[in-house]
């Protein structure tokens, strides 16, 4: 084979080393958020699309507005490895300072499905605030059913949250 041959294959070759490299890292670098430990070795319910907690809702609003406001990738803030937004820089400023008084309880789990004895991802759009912390609901009709037995719903919730917490589910 001529030299230039040779160079053109040695070229080829690393071109496609340095793209399955790359394929590698971009896979490493992909995994999705909510993988990441956080407060308590519980995780985070995020997007799955976006890998965004509370479905990009602000934080810190639920607690300022009448209604939660659309965060904004612009204010964006990494927390226990999920990313947060908010819907200014003060919203941010307010979080940080302060992260597990405005994150959703239980990660984000629908209470009433935790106090019931099994996991399923909390609606942004379905909540309470209660003693000043945010909880989030599967559906409307468990929001009910919390609203009817508020500290048993609570107290069951703890305990089964102890309890994966303790022995987490093999995934």
């Amino acid at each position: 084979m001529g030299k230039q041959r040779l160079t053109l294959i040695a070229i080829g070759m690393l071109v496609l080393a340095g793209l399955w490299s790359g394929a590698a890292l971009a896979q490493e670098s992909a995994q999705p958020a909510a993988e990441a430990p956080i407060p308590h070795g519980a995780r985070y319910v995020v997007n799955p699309l976006t890998g965004v907690a509370l479905g990009g809702m602000d934080p810190v609003s639920y607690f300022t507005d009448p209604e939660p406001q659309q965060g904004l990738r612009d204010f964006e803030y990494v927390w226990a490895g999920v990313p947060w937004y908010f819907s200014s820089g003060a919203n941010r400023a307010v979080f940080m300072g302060a992260p597990e008084v405005y994150a959703p309880q239980f990660g984000g789990h629908g209470l009433t499905a935790l106090a019931r004895g099994f996991l399923s991802d909390g609606n942004p759009r379905i909540y309470v605030i209660h003693a000043q912390r945010l909880f989030l609901f599967y559906s409307r009709g468990n929001r009910e059913a919390f609203e009817l037995s508020r500290r048993q719903t609570l107290e069951d919730a703890q305990a089964n949250w102890d309890d994966l917490l303790a022995n987490p589910p093999v995934e």
